[in-house]
């Protein structure tokens, strides 16, 4: 029931999840939104705000997804021409 990863940790989700496509789908996009994320916050001002407001906060945010949208249309911009 419980799944061994490669660090050694144990999983709670049970091996008839854990085996599905749909699991592994899910975990590649969970990546996907978490870098966002960290991003953010180690790069961007997320991590400690330095405006006052629920308005001001979610400007920006918005202003730094929008930063961060930017860098990675930049980086799947030099993977297409890299391709072709």
């Amino acid at each position: 029931m419980w799944r061994l990863n490669t660090s050694g940790r144990c999983s709670a989700v049970p091996d008839a999840i854990a085996d599905s496509g749909g699991y592994t789908i899910s975990q590649q996009k969970r990546k996907l939104i978490e870098q966002g994320f960290g991003w953010a916050k180690t790069i961007g001002p997320i991590r400690q705000v330095m405006v006052r407001g629920l308005k001001k906060v979610d400007q920006l945010f918005v202003l730094t997804m929008a930063a961060y949208n930017l860098i990675r249309m930049r980086t799947l911009g030099q993977i297409r021409v890299h391709v072709a």
